[in-house]
């Protein structure tokens, strides 16, 4: 029973810390260049990048061409991926602004809606993504979080997690392909 209890004390302090030293976009708020959705995500971009199991090691490859535009004030990104092993997928977003600095992404594949919060060259993006796993689904914590690096060129980092646990990571880079 000690041994429990010191176990469950052990759990809140670890969980304690690692909330004290979340980053968030505002952090970002006055890095340049400014990154606006609507600005950034319109017109053809490619995506190219890998994604890691939980210990670090590459599992995959993908590259990605992007169509975005915006209508109405709704955003719509229609990427269209394809895996080192030839596997294709699609996921189209669609982003709508719910005020300053603040979007709902929703998309397929998504659980509900993502929560994205825009502030200096940085936008960060919340969301569960069923994965299809076994002869079902899985779902996983996504943690997107995207600089802007110079106007043509957003880098990706992705945290996947399950119970709160980290279980893979997602790295690319975004292009804007030009006229």
């Amino acid at each position: 029973m000690r041994q429990l209890s010191s176990l469950f004390l052990l759990v809140v302090l670890l969980s304690g810390l690692s909330g004290c030293g979340a980053v968030t976009v505002d952090e970002y708020a006055n890095n340049q260049p400014t990154l606006t959705p609507e600005t950034f995500f319109q017109g053809q971009l490619t995506a190219h990048g890998v994604i890691k199991d939980r210990g670090g090691t590459v599992i995959r490859y993908f590259n990605a061409d992007i169509k975005a535009y915006w209508q109405d004030g709704i955003g719509t990104l229609e990427e269209d991926f394809l895996f080192d092993d030839g596997e294709p997928d699609r996921r189209v977003w669609t982003l709508t602004p719910t005020g300053e600095g603040r979007y709902v992404g929703t998309a397929g594949d998504v659980v509900g809606e993502g929560k994205i919060t825009v502030a200096g060259n940085s936008m960060f993006l919340d969301y569960v993504l069923q994965i299809p796993w076994d002869d079902g689904t899985l779902d996983l914590r996504i943690d997107d979080r995207m600089y802007l690096v110079n106007p043509t060129t957003l880098i990706n980092e992705s945290i996947m997690t399950k119970f709160g646990i980290r279980v893979g990571e997602i790295l690319l880079v975004i292009s804007k392909v030009a006229d």
